[in-house]
C-alpha cells in the first residue's frame, strides 16, 4: 500500500485526532511487509513447527450491507449468492493448499477467528457449506474456541443456531452504540432495535459468551450518550464488552470527505476526550463486577472468560490466514493475502498463491512483536521474555520505560512491567516508544 504523510500539527494541536492510523495491530508494521519477500512464506510452510507452537486460523469474510464511514477493512456490499459461492469455493482451496504443508505438522488447530466484513451476512446454508469444508481438510475436535463476528441486523434465529451448530464458542456483537441517530451518522447498517432482538435471541439459542463492541468517539458522540450507551451495554449483562477509540485511516470515507473540505482534523472527540469516556466505561463495568483485562477489553469473569485467539496470537501461534487481504503468520513469517476480492479469487482458481505481501521477522522482532502485543493487556512477566529470549525488557528498555514511569503511565516491578490505568488507556501511543529506529516512521498501513 502506498505511505501516507502525516501532516504536522501545531504544539497544541497534538491531541486532536487526525488521520492515520494509531491502533497497532502487529509487528513490524504493514508498511514493511513488501511482495519481494513472498517466496519466504512457502519455505516457511515447509518447516515443521516447534513443538509447543500454537496452530490458529482467520478466515476473512469480506461482505457488507453497508460500508460504515469509519470502516478501513476491506469490505464489498455488492456481491451476489454466486459471487459469494466463488469466494467461498476459493477459500476452502487456498486450505485445501496449506493442509499437507509441513507446518501443519499434524497439529490441529486450537482456534479460528471468522473476522470482517461482517461474517454473519453469510446465509445459514453458506457458514455450512464452508464450515463443513473446512473441517474435512483440518477436523476441529481439539478447537478450543471458534469466534464469530455478527452484525445485529444479520442475525436470526435460524443462522444463530446454526452457528451453534457448526461450533461458535464466541459471538462479539458490533453494536459500537446504542443511539440510533449516531449509528445512522456513521452509516451503520443496524439499529439499537435490531440489536436488542439480535441478543435476545443469541441468548435465547444457547450461546454462553457473548462480546460487545463499543466505539468510543464516533461521530456526533456526545458525553451523555456515551454515558446512556455504557448503561445500556451493562444493562445487557454480555461475558465480555471490548471498547475502541475511534481513529480515522486514510481509506475510510470519514478521512476522503475531510480531504476534500481541505481539513486536518477529524470531525470526532479528540484523543483526550476518547481516554477519559473509556475510562469512564471501565470504571462503570467494574463497578457492576467487571475486570479490565486488556487496554480494550472487561470481563465478567476472567478465570471463564478468555479470548484464545487473542492470547495465543501475541504469544507466538502460528496462524493460519484464508481469504482476501486476510494476514497471517507462520514461523515467524507475516503475509498478507492479494487486497482485491476479484484477483484473489482468480489466483485461487488459477491454482496460485493469493500471497502479495510478506515478511520474515528477525529474533530481536519476534521478541518486540510479543513485548508490545502482551502490553496491551496491562502488564508483562519480565521472566517469561527472560527464558523464551534472553532478554529482560526492563533492562533492554530502561531508558523509554523511566520517561513512561516519570508520565504516570507505568511501573516496574520484580517481575513484571505494568501498565497503570492512564498508561494502558493510550498504550497504542506508548508501544511506539519500543520500536527499532527503522520502523519509528509515521503510522501507514
Amino acid at each position: 500500500m502506498s505511505t501516507q504523510t502525516l501532516p504536522v500539527m501545531p504544539a497544541s494541536d497534538k491531541d486532536k485526532t487526525t488521520a492515520g492510523n494509531y491502533f497497532v495491530s502487529n509487528y513490524p508494521p504493514f508498511s514493511f511487509w513488501k511482495p519481494e519477500y513472498v517466496n519466504e512464506v512457502e519455505a516457511a510452510a515447509n518447516r515443521a513447527p516447534a513443538p509447543d507452537r500454537t496452530l490458529g486460523m482467520y478466515v476473512h469474510i469480506p461482505f457488507c450491507r453497508k460500508r460504515c464511514h469509519f470502516c478501513y477493512f476491506k469490505v464489498y456490499t455488492d456481491r451476489n449468492a454466486a459471487a459469494i459461492k466463488d469466494y467461498l469455493d476459493a477459500v476452502l482451496a487456498e486450505m485445501a493448499t496449506y493442509v499437507d504443508k509441513p507446518f501443519i505438522g499434524g497439529r490441529k488447530p486450537k482456534f479460528i477467528y471468522f473476522g470482517g466484513g461482517t461474517p454473519s451476512y453469510l446465509s445459514p446454508e453458506q457458514l455450512l457449506y464452508l464450515t463443513d469444508g473446512m473441517k474435512k481438510l483440518l477436523p476441529w475436535d481439539e478447537m478450543e474456541e471458534v469466534a464469530f463476528e455478527g452484525e445485529p441486523g444479520t442475525l436470526n434465529e435460524r443462522k444463530l443456531q446454526a452457528m451453534i451448530d457448526f461450533g461458535v464458542t464466541r459471538l462479539s456483537f458490533g453494536v459500537e452504540h446504542f443511539d440510533d441517530e449516531i449509528l445512522k451518522s456513521n452509516n451503520r447498517a443496524h439499529d439499537s432495535k435490531a440489536t436488542y432482538k439480535a441478543y435476545e435471541t443469541a441468548r435465547a439459542v444457547g450461546f454462553k459468551q457473548i462480546n460487545i463492541d463499543l466505539i468510543a468517539g464516533m461521530l456526533n458522540e456526545t458525553q451523555e450518550k456515551w454515558e446512556e450507551a455504557v448503561r445500556k451495554t451493562i444493562e445487557m449483562d454480555p461475558e465480555c464488552v471490548t471498547i475502541y477509540q475511534m481513529e480515522i485511516p486514510f481509506n475510510t470515507t470519514i478521512y476522503q470527505n475531510m480531504k476534500a473540505g481541505g481539513d486536518i482534523v477529524a470531525p470526532v472527540a479528540d484523543w483526550h476526550t476518547k481516554r477519559q469516556w473509556v475510562n469512564y466505561a471501565f470504571g462503570e463495568l467494574e463497578k457492576h463486577g467487571y475486570t479490565v483485562t486488556s487496554a480494550y477489553t472487561a470481563v465478567k469473569d476472567p478465570s471463564k472468560v478468555k479470548f484464545v485467539y487473542r492470547d495465543e496470537l501475541w504469544h507466538g501461534a502460528d496462524m493460519l490466514s484464508l481469504g482476501v487481504s486476510s494476514f497471517g503468520i507462520i514461523d515467524g513469517t507475516h503475509y498478507q493475502n492479494e487486497a482485491n476480492i476479484d484477483k484473489y479469487v482468480e489466483r485461487v482458481q488459477k491454482g496460485e498463491s493469493p500471497v502479495f505481501r510478506a515478511y520474515t521477522m528477525n529474533d530481536e522482532e519476534k521478541f518486540i512483536r510479543e513485548f508490545i502485543l502482551q502490553l496491551k493487556l496491562g502488564s508483562i512477566k519480565r521472566s517469561y521474555f527472560k527464558e523464551k529470549y534472553n532478554i529482560d525488557p526492563a533492562v533492554r528498555y530502561e531508558q523509554v520505560l523511566r520517561g513512561y514511569v516519570s508520565e504516570g503511565c507505568a511501573n516496574i516491578e520484580p517481575d513484571a512491567i505494568v501498565l497503570t490505568r492512564d498508561g494502558l488507556l493510550q498504550v497504542d501511543r506508548l508501544l511506539h516508544g519500543f520500536f527499532i529506529p527503522q520502523h519509528q516512521t509515521d503510522r501507514i498501513v
